[in-house]
């Protein structure tokens, strides 16, 4: 009896050691209490003879090359209605690396979107096929003071871009919108539901590609290199904020015989993506994809929206081509525990589909988020316009979850077992990143083999935890 105590007290004691060694932490996320320090992980050899919840093989997957999220105007307003002092704390919680979310990707808009102030592109003069009026004037007031401010947290914080609608004189019905609404003077007459919005013309064309051009130039001017360009937000939306619709046939016309060689020539240096692709049909992809003379300039696909339910399609198909999750879908203005859920479905069908960057859409707003034409839509940040507070909201700590963790660089690694709600990466510093949602209203227990060890926890209810793991 004494000899067997002895034995259970060394094999604790050895498991006790072998946990500190590891360097296991735990960070856990409920409803009620955000971002906990959790204990209790315990460390065992692994044991082939036993079968656990979930092994992480070696096999790589994808490489992650970060999270991020898009600045908007409307983002800007609302950050400044923090007191001073509060705003740098805010910029670095966001932005810096290492200290908060972390964030290393910006997403920004080419003239306006849905939450711009209004209205605007940079050349709205008719038939100025040359560009000699465009101008990037509008843009000093919000965008390039919000993105020197992002930069100042991250300076090697890096941007791409997409616009939400050419300059009207370039389209169809001379609007931005595609579709009449509350909040748009668009008359349903001119309103344009099928087929391409964009005048498909060898002048507006090219006019286009230049009007992109001439944006990458002004913004390097201003210290700002942006490495990647997609042309469309979301051509297949109708509403009433600034779209544009194109067909497939169109997208790949105006790539192949436009923008690639006017960037080509212009800035080689510059990605062109084909995105954001929110639509279900991989044909209309594969239409433009398999294109000799567009396919050559395409280095890679966004995806937001109905784009989920072909990501990992895509990702089979075009092994070689990266992906993007482009824009996470905005919910109702709601900023509560059921976003983050929805959102957390979202993260795990994109990386398990095989993206390699994941995009948050608004990360600051104000009050009940409310866009310009009338959509109250989610954010990780609120600012309270009354009184300068801050809430963090529930997706703020889910997003947190991966991108304080999962380094750029990462590898996502293939895990084999009951692994529906687990996510692993192999960070460049050789760390393993565990990301696992409990979405039982009870208790969970996990073992997870990693190489020659298992770890194993039991989640609280309804729960994000992330688990880093050093050998």
């Amino acid at each position: 009896m004494i000899k067997s105590a002895r034995i259970l007290t060394a094999f604790t004691l050895w498991i006790t050691v072998t946990a500190n060694a590891a360097n296991v932490t735990w960070i856990s996320t409920t409803d009620s209490e955000r971002w906990h320090e959790e204990k209790g992980v315990t460390v065992a050899p692994f044991d082939p003879d036993k079968v656990n919840d979930v092994n992480v093989t070696r096999y790589r997957e994808q490489t992650m090359e970060g999270f991020g999220t898009c600045l908007n105007e409307l983002g800007w307003d609302a950050f400044n209605m923090l007191p001073q002092k509060e705003r740098g704390k805010l910029m670095d919680e966001l932005f810096a690396p290492g200290q908060g979310v972390g964030f290393s990707y910006c997403r920004l808009t080419i003239g306006a979107n849905d939450y711009s102030r209004e209205w605007y592109s940079f050349n709205e003069t008719d038939g100025d096929f040359e560009m000699r009026n465009f101008s990037i004037k509008r843009d000093y007031d919000a965008h390039i003071p919000y993105i020197k401010a992002v930069k100042k947290a991250n300076p090697g914080m890096r941007f791409w871009a997409s616009p939400w609608s050419p300059p009207t004189w370039m389209k169809t019905n001379h609007h931005y919108a595609t579709q009449s609404g509350d909040h748009n003077d668009l008359d349903k007459d001119n309103q344009v539901l099928e087929g391409d919005h964009f005048i498909q013309d060898r002048r507006y064309l090219d006019a286009f590609a230049l009007y992109l051009s001439k944006f990458i130039t002004a913004y390097k001017d201003e210290g700002i290199n942006v490495e990647m360009i997609q042309f469309q937000n979301e051509p297949y939306t109708r509403n009433q904020w600034p779209t544009c619709l194109w067909t497939p046939e169109a997208m790949r016309n105006f790539i192949a015989s436009h923008l690639g060689p006017r960037f080509e020539a212009d800035h080689p240096e510059v990605q062109l993506w084909l995105g954001t692709i929110n639509c279900g049909n991989i044909e209309d992809v594969n239409l433009v994809m398999n294109d000799p003379e567009a396919g050559k300039y395409i280095k890679g696909i966004g995806l937001q929206w109905e784009g989920k339910n072909i990501v990992r399609k895509i990702s089979d198909t075009y092994p070689n081509i990266k992906l993007m999750q482009t824009e996470n879908e905005c919910g109702g203005g709601t900023f509560d525990w059921e976003a983050a859920r929805h959102t957390y479905e979202l993260l795990k069908t994109y990386i398990k589909g095989g993206v390699s960057s994941y995009m948050y859409w608004n990360a600051i707003l104000a009050d009940k988020g409310t866009s310009t034409w009338g959509w109250n839509q989610n954010a990780m940040v609120v600012i309270d316009s009354k009184t300068g507070k801050i809430n963090f909201t529930p997706e703020f700590y889910l997003i947190k979850h991966l991108s304080h963790y999962v380094q750029p660089g990462a590898s996502k690694m293939k895990t084999m077992g009951n692994d529906e709600d687990i996510l692993a990466f192999l960070n460049p510093d050789g760390k393993t990143v565990i990301f696992v949602a409990n979405k039982d209203n009870e208790p969970k227990h996990m073992s997870v083999g990693i190489g020659k060890n298992v770890v194993s926890f039991t989640m609280k209810p309804d729960s994000f935890n992330t688990l880093t793991f050093e050998k």
